[in-house]
């Protein structure tokens, strides 16, 4: 479509040199050096403001203060930025930087940690504690230059690793209390942008529906089967791939073949369903919800295979275009040519782009670099 291509026309009420410095202000928070305003400004004048873009990225505050102020909203429940730095924050940034394929962040056996010769004193990389990272941040170490790669299944001995949402800081908010349905709720929040109640579908099997809801709230039968079940028939049958995850003393567990114990607690009808194993299957791929845009298996075993099929999904390529959308030209998509737009980026994300989120926050940021 033509909103890719408009790179050397937008804006034109705004020269190159504006451009160029409001572009670089967008990514990386601050103002760019002259030597580096002036590479940019070149080569928007020579049609290329998506290079320009690469070159702002490559400022050190486009990860330490863009990114990691952006992805820690996704770390916690109350959606905030103001947390510490953590090991899911490092893991995005990480895979940003080294242009990893996006479609992995909720598969990939990769944990990114921080390096001992940053130059600063730093506690060591610990499966129980956010030291390390939170040390990190208090120095302001380099993120761009001393993230280091490694196997998360080596690091933390998680056998079923599932990227972000195996991280200790993943499992503090989202596998710390009640059923492990809120890693479920947040993924979608954050990776598909659909809450469960934009999902709600009443028309569904109430089958994998666990034995800790009411099937007669308040003494009511039709409560459950128009309101509760609307959510609880999709989000239960997806939950069994976390079954095997507690977050116990500070830390991620993974105990496989073994379903926590808190899974299967609280039983208020005993003919519910019991999770037996990790097995998942998405009742949400018929119905109303379709529209998602469902890729591949729809059902398996484990966090991994579950994170591999949601960012197979259309919803995942169009949430992660809205987002980068909202980061970098600071406001929603909110007209018809701006949704277009979105739509249109969602394309290129997954197939030219082969999912690279750089790709995607350059081309992004150059549509509205003049405003």
């Amino acid at each position: 479509m033509c909103f890719l291509v408009l790179c050397s026309a937008i804006n034109v009420w705004a020269g190159s040199r504006e451009q160029a410095w409001r572009l670089h202000n967008r990514i990386a928070g601050v103002p760019p050096s002259p030597q580096v305003l002036g590479m940019m400004e070149t080569y928007i004048n020579a049609g290329n403001a998506e290079a320009a873009a690469s070159i702002a990225m490559d400022n050190p505050e486009f990860y330490g203060t863009t990114l990691k102020n952006w992805v820690k909203a996704w770390t916690n429940a109350d959606e905030s930025p103001r947390v510490p730095f953590n090991d899911y924050v490092a893991t995005v940034l990480g895979l940003v930087r080294d242009n990893v394929p996006f479609n992995q962040v909720l598969s990939a056996d990769l944990l990114y940690i921080v390096s001992p010769n940053s130059g600063s004193t730093i506690a060591p990389y610990t499966v129980d504690s956010n030291d390390h990272y939170a040390e990190a941040e208090s120095n302001n170490v380099n993120l761009k230059e001393f993230l280091l790669q490694r196997s998360q299944t080596a690091m933390n001995g998680i056998a079923d690793t599932a990227g972000v949402n195996t991280t200790r800081a993943a499992g503090l908010s989202f596998y710390s209390a009640g059923t492990n349905r809120r890693v479920t709720r947040f993924t979608f929040m954050n990776y598909l942008c659909k809450d469960f109640e934009a999902l709600h579908d009443i028309n569904l099997s109430d089958y994998h529906v666990r034995r800790d809801v009411d099937r007669a709230p308040g003494g009511d039968s039709r409560t459950f089967r128009n309101m509760c079940v609307g959510c609880h028939s999709g989000q239960d049958a997806l939950g069994g791939a976390f079954a095997y995850f507690d977050f116990v003393d500070g830390k991620l567990e993974h105990t496989p073949g073994q379903v926590a114990e808190k899974i299967n607690a609280n039983v208020l009808f005993s003919e519910g369903w019991v999770q037996s194993n990790d097995a998942w299957t998405n009742l949400w791929k018929d119905g109303q919800n379709s529209s998602l845009g469902w890729r591949g298996l729809q059902q398996g075993n484990g966090a991994r295979s579950l994170g591999a099929m949601l960012t197979r999904s259309r919803a995942f390529s169009e949430c992660m275009s809205q987002k980068v959308f909202k980061l970098v030209c600071l406001k929603d998509p909110m007209s018809d040519q701006e949704k277009s737009l979105v739509m249109s980026l969602a394309n290129d994300f997954e197939t030219t782009g082969n999912y690279s989120m750089r790709r995607l926050i350059a081309k992004t940021s150059v549509q509205c670099m003049g405003e």
